[in-house]
Order: structure tokens, then sequence, then C-alpha cells
């Protein structure tokens, strides 16, 4: 009998009843024991067009319960190697930006400080300021594989500097990220002006925007991404919106030519053998996608995280 948290099975019980919890895992109320946690953080007051992330973790979970333990096509087993467990929501402040920040930064302080590695279902993508925050704190600046249709450097927006548009820049001004590690994968679409993306490039950053990786194979860049990193700690984020709006229609701003779920997935599953010290998955918004297949998608692309987090065994 394995001592690791499992999944409830589809055979033990049907997948439309049980909690309501990420791949319907058990709910923990405390971190000691825990390998990962994983948290929602149900927050859309930092997203500047369609709202609706608030929903997103109640709705990535609820379709995460099809998903089962093993993965076929890696053999990666979390659940027999790592203690997950879902700790379920903080407790923003949902008529606050910037206490809700400060929340986020709070909490996550107590979950590194536990040694626990903190996988987020978003909330807008304002989420990832103060964990990145939380985590330089701990393990010093780190290396960035940021997956998303916007590099979010803007300086401010509507006079605001800390917004789902800013974070990055945020965190090159505040030392959180190593500029010459960070990796912006699937950017595209219109921008405020000609240097939306040569900026940050000057600071260090590498881009792959989307129109270079169009029918390609995402694995040999990821594989070259995770060599340049080597034993670094890193932290990933993953926005839905990188991908194509064929595959996810539900997201607070949509940009057309993006990448696929297949490329989604060769991404994150050569990202295998990095030092990732958390993650996190952002901007999905259910309002926007009635059939819930956002949400599915971005449930997948958690698990697939689990699956490449250190200490996964294979079957």
């Amino acid at each position: 009998m394995s001592s690791f948290n499992q999944p409830i099975s589809g055979n033990d019980l049907a997948r439309f009843s049980g909690p309501n919890t990420f791949m319907r895992l058990p709910q923990a109320s405390a971190l000691d024991g825990l390998g990962v946690a994983v948290l929602g953080i149900p927050m859309d007051i930092g997203t500047s067009w369609r709202s609706g992330t608030r929903f997103g973790p109640k709705q990535i979970r609820a379709e995460s319960a099809m998903i089962r333990p093993y993965n076929m096509a890696t053999g990666a087993a979390p659940f027999d190697s790592l203690q997950i467990a879902d700790i379920g929501d903080l407790a923003i402040n949902t008529f606050s930006l910037a206490e809700s920040l400060k929340i986020i930064k709070s909490s996550y302080d107590g979950i590194l400080a536990s040694g626990v590695i903190p996988v987020a279902m978003g909330g807008d993508h304002s989420i990832t300021l103060p964990i990145l925050r939380a985590v330089a704190a701990r393990h010093g600046p780190v290396a960035l594989v940021h997956v998303d249709a916007h590099a979010d450097v803007n300086d401010e927006m509507f006079g605001e500097r800390e917004t789902h548009g800013t974070v990055f820049r945020r965190a090159y001004e505040e030392g959180l990220i190593r500029p010459d590690k960070t990796y912006q994968i699937g950017i595209r679409g219109s921008g405020y002006a000609a240097t939306d993306f040569t900026e940050a490039q000057g600071w260090g950053f590498q881009h792959f925007p989307a129109e270079d990786l169009w029918h390609r194979s995402l694995a040999p860049m990821a594989t070259e991404i995770r060599r340049d990193i080597g034993d670094r700690p890193v932290y990933v984020t993953y926005d839905i919106d990188s991908l194509d709006p064929a595959y996810a229609p539900g997201t607070g701003t949509p940009e057309i030519s993006g990448l696929t779920t297949p490329q989604a997935l060769e991404l994150i599953r050569a990202l295998k053998g990095l030092n990732i010290v958390g993650c996190d998955l952002v901007e999905v918004s259910p309002p926007y996608d009635p059939s819930g297949n956002t949400a599915l998608t971005g449930a997948n692309l958690l698990y697939e995280l689990l699956c490449v987090l250190p200490g996964v065994t294979s079957r």
C-alpha cells in the first residue's frame, strides 16, 4: 500500500462525484509532510480586458477529475514518489489588488519555509509577481520559463505598476529573476510600441516568438533551455493564452496563431530534469469557455508540470 496520497480512482468513486480538489487528491489543512502543495489563487482584479479568472481554480479542479495518476506517454508517476495534496485557495482580498499581492507573498513565504514546492492555479498573471518575491527571498534570483502570448513587461497600466501586464518588468527591476536565464515562449500579436519586445531582450531576456515556432516541435528548443539553465533554481509560469484560442478560448486576453496543445506537452515534458522550485498556470477564464475545454487543457498542463517536478519517478 502506497504511503503517498493518491487521487481517488474513477473505479472507486464516479468521477462526477467526490471532493472538488485537484485530481480529487486529499485536501490538506497543514503543510507537514507534503512535498508539493497544489493551491488556487482565485483572483482577476489585476486583469485589463476580460475578467473571470477568479473562477479558474474551481473550474480547473472540476475538469481535473478525469485525469488518471500515471502518465502513459512519459512513464511519470508523480503520486508514487511525492506527497501531493490540494491545500485549497488563498483568501485574497477581492476588493484590493495591492492587499491581495501582499497576502500571496506572505502565504508563499510560509509554504516555501516548509520546503514544499507550490503549484498554483490562477487567477490572472499578476499573482506571479508576489510569488517570485517569495521564491527569490528563499532561493535568490531564479531562472524563469515564461510561456505566454504577451511579454508582460509594461512599465505601468492606467498608472498602476502592479498588474498582470507589468509582472516581469517588476521582477527584473527587483532582481527576482536572472535576466540571462529568462525565456519567454509563444509571444505574439500587436503591441503598444515597436520596442515592446526588444526592450526586454536588451535586459537579457531570450524570446521565442510564436511565429518562429509554427509547425515545429518544441522539444529541441526546450532541451536547449534545460541545458542552458543547468541546475539553477527555476520557476515555470504558464499563461493559458500562450495557446491558440482555438485550443483555449477561455482566457482574458486571447491572441490568434498561438501554440498548439501538442507543442505545450512537448515543451513541458522536455523540462524534466530542471530544479523547478515552483510553477503556476494562469489566466483560465471559464465564463468565456462554456464547454470547459480551456480549464480541461489547463488541468492537464498542471498535471504535466507535476510530472516533471524534481523527485518524480517513472514506472
